[in-house]
């Protein structure tokens, strides 16, 4: 089985159920899996915060799941229309994989989700893209051949998946959004599953 990594963070459980839904798109594209991992808050302290497994969830993400992955789906909350900081921390981390090219040349998508209509989600895509260039990565967006994104009056844009919510039990997934997280994981899937044949 080939593998594509959905690594996230999710603070509030709104990206972590997106996470979960793409991981499902990525697994209808046969021979392909998804392998998914989150990164742990990090703190204006210089001691540790979090242990070394969480408690529940996924386990923690590490280079080694960047470098056998055949693709990265990459996911949080939108924070001031960007990453939150326990994101970049992580993609900071990941200069040795730059220096090998360990991702060059695999294909990678992004998703977000934030509390209100104009809460930047589509900047954060764009700063969640920036590094996956350096990377040499290859980026799969979401077409309008997908005609959720005509239907949308919530999340979902070309650049990525995304949701718009406040309150996870009062405002479930769209159909839209839901159907706009299986695709980008059907895209990504189906993407690397033709670059190594």
């Amino acid at each position: 089985m080939s593998e594509i990594l959905v690594l996230y963070y999710s603070p509030g459980g709104t990206t972590a159920e997106m996470a979960n839904i793409i991981a499902r798109g990525v697994e209808e594209i046969d021979g392909m899996q998804a392998r998914v991992r989150t990164v742990p808050a990090v703190s204006p302290t210089t001691e540790q915060t979090e242990p070394e497994i969480p408690e529940d969830g996924p386990l923690y993400a590490t280079l080694d799941d960047l470098s056998e992955c055949d693709g990265l789906i990459l996911g949080c909350p939108t924070h001031f229309g960007n990453m939150p900081a326990a994101m970049k921390h992580f993609i900071d981390n990941t200069s040795a994989l730059w220096m090998g090219g360990k991702l060059a040349g695999k294909p990678a998508a992004v998703f977000s989700a934030s509390t209100s209509m104009h809460g930047g989600q589509e900047t954060t895509l764009l700063t969640m893209m920036l590094p996956l260039l350096h990377h040499g990565m290859l980026l799969v967006g979401l077409p309008y051949t997908e005609t959720a994104l005509f239907e949308t009056k919530t999340g979902g844009t070309p650049y990525g998946a995304t949701r718009l919510t406040d309150n996870l039990d009062a405002t479930p997934l769209s159909d839209e959004e839901r159907t706009l997280c299986l695709a980008i994981g059907r895209r990504v899937a189906s993407t690397a599953k033709k670059l190594i044949q």
